[in-house]
């Protein structure tokens, strides 16, 4: 998949209903997690939470998606005091068509979930960047790095 599944409204925080569409013009970071309140989920929030005045400042938005429940994802955000929307995708809709779910193995049982992964979106829709089987280390500060490059470059 090259371009944004535009088509798609998805239930998030703060009551909203988003479509992609919505961000055309602008950059958008989707960044994919297993589950909120889990330590590595957590700490990517975080990061991302940290970072979002830069992002901002850049004119990137950004979006976190899971498969929880909006009440699940609207206390995650406010525990984190995240700036920026959540968006529950239970059906799985969003996650199936930038393909990050994947089969997994936890505690020693095979199971299907998110694989972590984040996307830069351009301003025309496309897919500028991608990383997959991300690792919470270091990821949000290469995500800022290549949107400078992008932006600035």
């Amino acid at each position: 998949m090259n371009t944004l599944p535009a088509t798609l409204a998805l239930a998030a925080t703060s009551g909203k209903s988003i479509s992609l569409a919505e961000y055309l013009g602008r950059y958008l970071v989707i960044y994919f997690y297993p589950k909120d309140n889990t330590p590595g989920c957590t700490r990517e929030g975080l990061e991302f939470t940290e970072a979002h005045a830069e992002f901002q400042a850049l004119g990137v938005d950004i979006i976190g998606v899971s498969r929880d429940s909006l009440k699940s994802h609207e206390n995650f955000r406010c525990k984190l005091a995240m700036p920026f929307e959540l968006v529950s995708d239970h059906d799985e809709a969003l996650c199936q068509a930038f393909a990050v779910i994947k089969d997994k193995m936890m505690y020693g049982k095979p199971v299907r979930g998110i694989e972590r992964s984040t996307f830069l979106i351009g301003p025309d829709g496309q897919i500028a960047r991608e990383w997959r089987k991300v690792s919470v280390d270091g990821h949000v500060q290469a995500v800022l790095q290549a949107v400078r490059g992008l932006v600035n470059g």
